[in-house]
């Protein structure tokens, strides 16, 4: 006799399925092994001599001299919310005056026409459906954990009272809120509805009823083979998980006569044709197609778009975090300088300030996380085509400060920063300097009476808009590095030349290469000049010298 490997594994499976679940179509087989005192106890067989039959160990046959196999081994195919009386509810449904709703009489009616047509088919495997009352209080009444006194939490005392299935709730008509965004009073029914989880869930009980022969119909002996859920998105949970190639589950009677039963699940629902897949999958396509109409519908036809040639700049900032300065309590003073040939709308602001934030311990550092965002839009529109225009991206200055109890602020660096020219997500770390006097007595008043050496013009971190020489001296500036600053930028760029045909897009996109690199033309453009410079006086040297000598045609002279 091969001995049988069980499965042990009784945890619940998810799966999920597009299709129908009135489809689903399980087989259970449920089979007596022997009784369980056979395993716990079972004599010792000496060398040589055979060991004891198991029909020793078998139950007695009844009274009529037979035994009926339906009691050793039983198999049935259930369907979704298939309804499979047990002796029991025979029994009780029976009696008209144990029933008590409609549900019941209509049960009732049920068990009476399969008495007429010869009784039910099954005998031990039965099953509770969602409309069942053990449904209910198997929902109610369901333990979080092993513990004999379970003390119930404000989680699980709320949930008991709500019945996860067949919730009916109604949208909002047109997306307009018709109710208050903050409701001072809830009502228990308001909580039950918008504070806990409330997934339309169906339930399914398969069941056996594990009595002994001749004694079937008592609750007593009724066990919980199979579970099964299914909520609205078709999202379908069985504990334990179909058999398949595993082992069988196996259960073990706490009664006097204790026996061991073993079952299978098994998954038999019929696989749908090629005609039907095909019909699904006309249907789903018709169905994303108009679902893809109305979300077209939502955003409409007026979709804003630039102007022919131009370039739209989306910046959603954050000023994430401010290290390595002196003093505690910073805030950071920002604005955004637009460059030639670029506008922002008149509404747009272009400047702003953080509030004041302390710093924390990170390290060796101290940090002060703002996590300030910020957002602004500007557009790029290339007027003037010449090859000796350079266009420029807009450039993100800042200033940082401190400010104490006693209201003294004091400078603590200045930085200024190129908007990244390619769109997605990016993270800045920019260093800061400030600038200096020399001595003692300088920092002595910056520490008792506050304040410091500041720039009257903050574009003077790089080149001043206004300025008009061709060389800016910093010299006799002393400045000292302090501490850095982080930013996180997420960039959006619009344009028609991304959808317009090649030649437009083919010029929109020499503008792009142009402000894409133009972070690395500041150096490649100093050594352009120098290349022409260098090569303009060569040409001036060429054109002083004789002709004899630069002409390689002419002819020596002995």
């Amino acid at each position: 006799m091969a001995e049988t490997v069980w499965n042990t594994d009784s945890g619940e499976a998810v799966y999920r399925s597009r299709d129908p679940v009135r489809n689903l179509r399980l087989r259970v087989h449920l089979q007596r092994i022997t009784s369980s005192n056979f395993l716990q106890y079972q004599p010792a067989a000496q060398r040589g001599k055979d060991l004891i039959d198991l029909a020793t160990f078998s139950p007695h046959p009844a009274a009529s001299g037979h035994r009926p196999d339906e009691d050793e081994e039983e198999e049935v195919l259930i369907g979704w919310q298939e309804k499979l009386f047990s002796q029991f509810e025979v029994d009780l449904y029976q009696n008209e005056a144990a029933c008590q709703s409609p549900l019941d009489h209509q049960y009732r009616l049920e068990i009476l026409k399969l008495e007429d047509s010869g009784g039910r088919k099954n005998r031990r495997i039965f099953t509770y459906t969602d409309s069942d009352r053990y449904t209910n209080l198997e929902e109610h009444c369901q333990r979080m954990t092993t513990a004999t006194r379970e003390v119930p939490s404000f989680l699980v005392e709320r949930m008991a009272n709500v019945r996860r299935r067949r919730q009916d709730r109604r949208g909002m008509e047109g997306g307009i809120l018709k109710s208050r965004i903050v409701t001072w009073e809830p009502s228990e029914e308001f909580v039950k509805n918008n504070h806990v989880i409330n997934t339309p869930l169906q339930t399914m009980h398969i069941m056996a009823d594990l009595g002994p022969y001749g004694k079937l119909g008592y609750k007593k002996y009724e066990h919980v083979l199979c579970t099964l859920k299914v909520d609205s998105n078709g999202v379908i949970t069985v504990k334990p998980d179909f058999t398949g190639l595993k082992g069988p589950y196996r259960i073990e009677t706490e009664e006097e006569k204790q026996e061991l039963w073993k079952y299978t699940i098994d998954n038999v629902s019929s696989l749908a044709q090629p005609e039907e897949e095909e019909r699904e999958q006309r249907v789903f396509k018709d169905l994303y197609g108009r679902h893809k109409e109305y979300l077209s519908s939502l955003v409409g036809t007026d979709f804003e778009m630039t102007a022919p040639g131009a370039l739209r700049l989306f910046v959603n900032g954050e000023i994430v975090s401010a290290q390595g300065y002196e003093y505690d309590n910073l805030y950071v003073h920002f604005f955004v300088e637009l460059p030639t040939n670029w506008s922002s709308p008149a509404f747009q602001q272009l400047s702003g300030i953080t509030q004041t934030c302390a710093t924390k311990s990170v390290g060796m550092d101290r940090v002060a996380y703002f996590s300030y965002p910020f957002t602004f839009e500007a557009s790029f529109l290339h007027k003037d085509e010449s090859a000796d225009a350079l266009p420029e991206w807009p450039v993100l200055y800042c200033e940082v400060l401190s400010l104490d109890f006693w209201q003294r602020y004091r400078v603590e660096g200045y930085a200024a920063v190129v908007l990244p020219a390619t769109p997605g997500s990016h993270t800045l770390t920019v260093s800061t300097w400030r600038p200096m006097e020399l001595g003692t007595v300088a920092e002595l008043r910056r520490f008792f009476i506050g304040g410091s050496l500041e720039l009257e013009d903050l574009s003077y971190l790089r080149i001043p808009g206004n300025f008009k020489g061709e060389r800016l001296s910093r010299f006799g500036l002393r400045t000292e590095t302090t501490g850095s600053i982080t930013f996180r930028l997420h960039c959006l760029q619009q344009s028609r030349a991304f959808m317009e045909s090649s030649s437009l897009r083919k010029k929109m996109r020499s503008v792009l290469d142009r402000l894409e690199g133009f972070s690395q033309q500041s150096s490649i453009h100093n050594v352009l000049e120098a290349f022409h410079r260098a090569r303009r006086r060569m040409q001036e040297a060429r054109e002083s010298l004789p002709q004899d000598l630069v002409s390689p045609s002419g002819t020596m002279v002995s």
